[in-house]
């Protein structure tokens, strides 16, 4: 895990454009190089100034191979969302575990959050696999949560606490 370079911006573009994955999150269009750029060269790295942290989940090679974000940080209540993508080629090779882990400690023991969360489709197996493996316990379901071509997908709620 590491912090987003400028070197970062090809993986972002050819993430944050796969439409497969927009119903996870809020994109409805696709993302500009300029737009990318943008974002990488307004981004503070402060958490509490985004309320959003974006790590590279990099192998030990050095390659980027996805995205480690901590999203809509709450000061008051210190917890935030987790999000995680990793590009199709290098699943199932452990680096999401390992990812989540230094996450975890990173969240609880260096900024002190109370509270880690997800939210996983219910079709998702592998990412509740994912998340359960980590620590995270299935606590809520959100019915039809997730609008998708198909229709109306429902959520669960993963959390972990420290």
């Amino acid at each position: 895990m590491r912090a987003v370079e400028p070197e970062d911006l090809d993986l972002m573009y050819l993430i944050e454009n796969d439409a497969e994955l927009w119903s996870c999150g809020h994109n409805t269009v696709p993302f500009s190089y300029y737009a990318l750029k943008q974002y990488l060269s307004e981004n503070t790295n402060d958490l509490y100034r985004d309320r959003q942290l974006r790590f590279v989940i990099e192998t030990t090679e050095g390659i980027g191979v996805g995205f480690l974000d901590l999203m809509h940080f709450d000061p008051l209540h210190l917890r935030a969302e987790v999000g995680i993508v990793v590009l199709a080629e290098q699943q199932r090779r452990g680096v999401a575990t390992e990812a989540l882990q230094l996450l975890k400690e990173y969240a609880f023991s260096f900024l002190g959050l109370k509270q880690l969360y997800a939210y996983i489709p219910d079709d998702n197996i592998a990412s509740q696999a994912l998340f359960s493996r980590c620590g995270y316990k299935k606590t809520a379901t959100l019915q039809d949560w997730l609008r998708k071509p198909a229709g109306w997908q429902s959520v669960y709620v993963f959390q972990l606490l420290a």
